[in-house]
This record gives structure tokens, C-alpha cells and sequence, in this order.
């Protein structure tokens, strides 16, 4: 069966959703193809809470058609050829990753868009966070943000929030009481969360489960922008995937072809054609889409696309404290230590990004799950086991350091051609290597996350030894004014295909150490004025 567009968007996480919304509210026709299913919050929490271990993709059923990724087996779904294992997972389902992000909503700061012209590394944006700043505004205001309009942490604004701060937890107290004499600066952090009830949803009860599934949609996810689009008459069509883009000798895109999980397959023509994508999945329909028009994929004649992979690898370090300090409650971060993310000496090293955890000991052991058993296995029963559950869960700390990775040619996403899953789409390959710069970014976290837990009292503290993946995909499909060195340009419309966009952390040129999704939004809402602007064309 074939269908008709003016805009076909591919994809409903954040970028595509507001895409989505921003351009069905003017009045075009939009479908909207996402290639996993809508999901039930009530069935994913059950899920949820029955799963061990308690891993972001717990919540979600694993589907045979589209398949994700897992924490804790990402090497059956890449295939990994580099000497470092990328351990990032995403989502396929209506709303896409946004149903298991943490929900911070962070600016870059102007530096990390002109990192070669002040350090002499990487690359520079085309454009300047100023032209960025008015389209974070509106983000903020799509995405309902909470934050502290008195810190601007680094990142002039113009607008206020539109939400008044979540509250600091008992736990972020105590670090910002500890620190106070120190340079590190405890805030709270702009989150994508209700802290008063809004269009029909509560405000945030603290439910600690933000990662996988927040219970009651106090935390935003892109399902309230995709269903905002299809009242506004959008046509999404679910476990349709997307598996080749058709170009004409122009090079314009003629039509997409898609596979549905009963079989049946189509295609759409649209005049516009969207692919909002993360940065594994945009690269990898892409580069399937090779046609005697397009040899290396549609958008590759730059030989970028794919290439420039980047996350924020994790320095993972946790503790345990002298003192209670109650985590295990709350959202999993409610603040974080922003004043190193701009500093004069990123030639040499990386900036960074602490990100306080409500969660006690979740991320790196499985707690307070795994402190139980190991409790139990020691031969603890009753009202022992009970004191001393109470006694050691009340002390768990931990922080996470956000490093900059920055972008490298040799890190990219290619197709494995061995293993096709049942879109047609072979399943992504990955070679994947972290460098001296970051070599030098963790032993700098590790020292200063030491520094920390002294000065807030512990009895024992841990690092991880390797680099953990943040689930922050970026850059395999960059903007810049040089269609010779990129995939798009400032306006995210690729540079051989006027007909074709690209939304996402894809199009990054540099990473930063923010969390992504807040730039991702402001991308996408201004790419939208110029695919509305590529209609009228």
C-alpha cells in the first residue's frame, strides 16, 4: 500500500515529534513512520517492576520486528568492530528514547560551538549559540522545563523557565553543604519535568523510576507531542519501518520505502521527507539506501555520514558515606556541578559535567537490590538483615563526570550485511574507540569525584574502569557550511538532497558535555520553520 505526504517524517523521539507538531499546526499534510509500537505506561511499569536486573530497557518488551538495543547485551544488536565496546542503547517505539531518558534539559554553553576556533580542536558549528538561544527558549517552553531562573549555569537566556525548580533532594543538601567552600558549585538541574500540573499531567511525585518509565508522565516524552500532531491531523503509521530512501538523478528523494511487521510493504511519496532518527539509525537507513543515484547512500558524497560517533562516556564513581544521606528517592538527578563545562583550558583537557544521583548505587552495582542478597548470602536474617539493609542503602553516593568525546573519523557507524532483521535493514556495525583526550578526562573525574567523597565523609569509595555509555548518540550526520566536509547544513537539509532533512543529535558537530535532548528540541524546532520554508519551494 502507498501513501501520499507533503512531509513524511521518520521517526516520533523528540526531534520528529516536534517536527511533527510544529509543521501539521500550519497545515500540510504529515505522516509520521516510526518503526516500533505504541507502548501502554501501565503494562511498561508492571514490566518494570517485576525485571532483574533493572536495566533502562526493562520496561519494554523486546520486539522481533524492531528490535533495540540492551544494556546489558549490547553486542547482540551491533555488531562491534572496534577496540572499545559502544554501550549506548536507544528506543523503538512512539515517543522513541524519550520513555527511559533521565529528563535533564541542559543547554550547551556558546564555547561548545567553537571549539576549533578558541582550542584548535575538532570543529565549529555553523552557527553560534546565539542563534541557537531564542529556539532553546521555545524548547524550554515545548518541553515544560523546571529550572532555577537565578543561575543561568553558563548559558546566557533571555526567557524564563516556564516551571518553577524541582525541589533539591535531601541528598543534593548534603553535597552542596559539603562543597560550599569548594570550587565545585552544586545546582539544581533544568528538568523536563512537571513541578506543577500542567495539560492534564501531575506534577513529579518522586516515583525513582524516571529510568526506564516515569508512572504518572510527569516527566516529558515525545508521545505528547506526537499525539498533539495527530490531533492537529497527522497520520502516524506504527511498526512501519522505514528500510531505503529512493532518489531521483537530481537528487531529490522520490519516494521511501517501508516493510510493516505483518509483511506487507509500500512506500510513501512526500514532498519533504524527514528522517528524525537517532545517530545509529539515521546512518544506518541512509547508508542502505545506496542506488546507482546515491553509490554511497543517500547525503554520503562528503563520506560522513556515519562517520564522527560520540557520546559523553561516564566516569562512574560511588561511595559509601559516613553519614546518612537518604537516596533512593526522587528523581535520578535533581542537581549537578555545571562550572566545569566551560572552562580556558579545553586543548588539553576535556570539560566536564557531574551529575549528582538520587539513585544510591542503581547504576553501577544494582542496588538496593544487590545489597540485599549480598546481605542475605552473608547470612543476615530478620531484624538484622533489616538494620543493616537500612543502615548501608541510607549511605550510598554516587557521581557520574560527562566527558567530552570529540568528533573522530575513524568512529562511525557502517551496515554488517551478514545479519538483516526483519525491516530489511542490516543491523548496524560499530567501530569504536575512545582516545588520549578521554584517557585523560576520566583520570581528571576520578581525582576530583576523590576529592569529593572526602570532603563529604566516606568510609570507602569505588570507580568503574571503564567508561560507561551516558545513552548519548551524537554526530554521525554533521552540519556545516562545507558540503565537502558534512551531511547538512546549518538548516539540517541535506546538501544534495533539497528535499531531505535530517533532525537529531546526528547533525552535531561537537558534543559538549550537556545532555543532549534540550539542543536536539531547539534543532528541530528551528529546522522546522525551514521545512516549512522547503514546502512553499
Amino acid at each position: 500500500m502507498d501513501f501520499h505526504a507533503d512531509v513524511l517524517i521518520i521517526g516520533s523521539g523528540v526531534a520528529g515529534a516536534l517536527v511533527a507538531s510544529q509543521v501539521a499546526r500550519k497545515g500540510p499534510k504529515v505522516i509520521v513512520m516510526e518503526a516500533g509500537p505504541r507502548v501502554d505506561r501501565a503494562a511498561a511499569v508492571t514490566r518494570f517492576h517485576g525485571a532483574f536486573p533493572k536495566t533502562p530497557e526493562s520496561a519494554y518488551a523486546q520486539a522481533g520486528f524492531a528490535p533495540h538495543p540492551e544494556s546489558d547485551k549490547p553486542n547482540a544488536f551491533y555488531s562491534q568492530t572496534g577496540p572499545h565496546p559502544f554501550n549506548s542503547t536507544y528506543l523503538r517505539q512512539v515517543g522513541g528514547t524519550t520513555w527511559h531518558w533521565l529528563g535533564s534539559a541542559v543547554r550547551l554553553v556558546p564555547d561548545d560551538f567553537r571549539m576549533r576556533s578558541l582550542f584548535g580542536l575538532a570543529v565549529d558549528w555553523p552557527i553560534a549559540y546565539a542563534d541557537l538561544e531564542p529556539w532553546y527558549c521555545r524548547a524550554e517552553q515545548e518541553l515544560e522545563v523546571a529550572g532555577d531562573d537565578h543561575d543561568d549555569l553558563g548559558s546566557p537566556r533571555s526567557m524564563p523557565y516556564p516551571q518553577r525548580p524541582i525541589a533539591q533532594s535531601f541528598l543534593d543538601l548534603a553535597w552542596r553543604d559539603a562543597l560550599r567552600t569548594s570550587e565545585y558549585k552544586v545546582r539544581p538541574t533544568p528538568q523536563a519535568r512537571l513541578s506543577k500540573p500542567s495539560g492534564g499531567r501531575p506534577t513529579c511525585h518522586g516515583s525513582a523510576s524516571c529510568i526506564p518509565v516515569c508512572p504518572i508522565q510527569a516527566k516529558y516524552d515525545a508521545t505528547i507531542h506526537v499525539a498533539r500532531a495527530e490531533a492537529l491531523g497527522a497520520q502516524l503509521l506504527t511498526e512501519t519501518c522505514a528500510n531505503f530512501v529512493e532518489c531521483r538523478s537530481d537528487g531529490r528523494v522520490e519516494a521511501v520505502r517501508f516493510v510493516r511487521s505483518d509483511g506487507s510493504t509500500g512506500r510513501v511519496f512526500a514532498r519533504v521527507v524527514v528522517v528524525a532518527a537517532n545517530a545509529i539509525e539515521t546512518p544506518r537507513l541512509l547508508l542502505a539506501s545506496a542506488s546507482e543515484a546515491c553509490p554511497s547512500g543517500v547525503a554520503n558524497r562528503s563520506d560522513q555520514l556515519g562517520r564522527n560517533l560520540m557520546d559523553h562516556p561516564v566516569q562512574l564513581s560511588w561511595a559509601l558515606s559516613r553519614q546518612p544521606v537518604w537516596p533512593y528517592r526522587g528523581p535520578g538527578a535533581t542537581s549537578g556541578i555545571e562550572n566545569f563545562r566551560n572552562l580556558n583550558d579545553r586543548a588539553v583537557n576535556s570539560a566536564l559535567r557531574f551529575e549528582i544521583g538520587n539513585e544510591g548505587w542503581s547504576w553501577p552495582t544494582g542496588a538496593p537490590e544487590s545489597t540485599a542478597r549480598e546481605l542475605a548470602l552473608s547470612g543476615l536474617r530478620g531484624p538484622a538483615l533489616d538494620a543493616a539493609l537500612k543502615d548501608q542503602t541510607s549511605r550510598h553516593v554516587r557521581v557520574a563526570a560527562l566527558t567530552e568525546q570529540l568528533p573522530l573519523a575513524r568512529n562511525r557507524v557502517t551496515l554488517n550485511s551478514t545479519q538483516i532483521e526483519q525491516t530489511g535493514l542490516p543491523r548496524p556495525a560499530i567501530f569504536y574507540q575512545l582516545d588520549n583526550y578521554l584517557d585523560r578526562a576520566r583520570a581528571n573525574a576520578r581525582h576530583r569525584h576523590e576529592d569529593m567523597f572526602a570532603r563529604i565523609g566516606v568510609d570507602a569509595f569505588w570507580h568503574k574502569d571503564d567508561a560507561q555509555g551516558a545513552g548519548h548518540i551524537m554526530g554521525t550526520a554533521r552540519m556545516g557550511d562545507d558540503p565537502a566536509t558534512s551531511v547538512v547544513d546549518r538548516n539540517l537539509r541535506a546538501h544534495a538532497h533539497p528535499n531531505l532533512f535530517v533532525v537529531g543529535a546526528a547533525a552535531f558537530p561537537t558534543g559538549g558535555t550537556a545532555n543532549p535532548t534540550l539542543t536536539i528540541a531547539a534543532l528541530a524546532l528551528r529546522a522546522a520553520d525551514a521545512i516549512l520554508s522547503a514546502l512553499a519551494e
